[in-house]
């Protein structure tokens, strides 16, 4: 069976973290062979860019969907990017693939566990039963989610988040480092999880909360 040729959408730090977790799921099983980097514009490439490794802008890639690319993965860290850039995309590449991307560390019952399009999990994810990963979310190092948990489209839990059972997460939500998201609380669309909040009552969405217990951020 032929490889995937796969790019990675973004050429910063967390998507040089996805092309590692390419190159682990291919020590188990050679899935995918990785094109290289694909950029919004190779004009804004810095200092901290794989610029070597970028082969192309958005244009690029809709001319050689197909042609030179049979997949790709976003390794853009912030939720609403990762949904702008998605769509962007599939209105634009046509039928390209988006799997979901699962370090070989990564543990959850997965007859019970739904799987959308571009979902990413890092390694050491730890997860329960029916869970359900909806399209273009991801679960950076060493999370941990309880039973019947929903993960919302594009929403990003970085490293080290608990999420307890039951817990909604919404579409685009940003949870920082090291949260907790108590059992049966919903996060909405939009809504933002301070670095070590411990969240206990459901939060609005587009809202900000900070601290313990999770409070929202007052801006002056």
């Amino acid at each position: 069976m032929s490889l995937k040729r796969i790019v990675i959408i973004g050429a910063g730090g967390f998507a040089r973290e996805v092309k590692w977790l390419i190159d682990e799921v291919n020590r188990v099983s050679e899935t995918y062979r990785f094109v290289g980097y694909v950029v919004s514009d190779t004009g804004n490439l810095g200092e901290h860019d794989s610029c070597s490794e970028v082969v192309g802008d958005l244009r690029w890639l809709a001319a050689n969907c197909n042609r030179e690319v049979d997949a790709a993965a976003i390794g853009i860290g912030t939720p609403a990017v990762r949904l702008k850039v998605a769509a962007e995309i599939q209105n634009s590449a046509g039928p390209l693939e988006w799997p979901a991307l699962i370090h070989p560390t990564a543990q959850f019952d997965r007859a019970s566990t739904r799987l959308g399009r571009g979902v990413i999990l890092c390694a050491g994810v730890i997860g329960t039963v029916n869970l359900s990963f909806e399209d273009f979310c991801m679960c950076n190092l060493s999370c941990t989610i309880g039973h019947e948990a929903v993960i919302g489209s594009g929403s990003v839990l970085n490293p080290t988040v608990n999420i307890s059972g039951g817990v909604k997460v919404g579409i685009g939500v940003l949870i920082g480092t090291g949260a907790q998201i108590l059992q049966y609380v919903s996060l909405g669309d939009g809504c933002t999880v301070g670095a070590g909040g411990v969240v206990n009552k459901n939060v609005e969405a587009g809202v900000t909360v900070v601290g313990i217990p999770a409070k929202p951020l007052q801006r002056n």
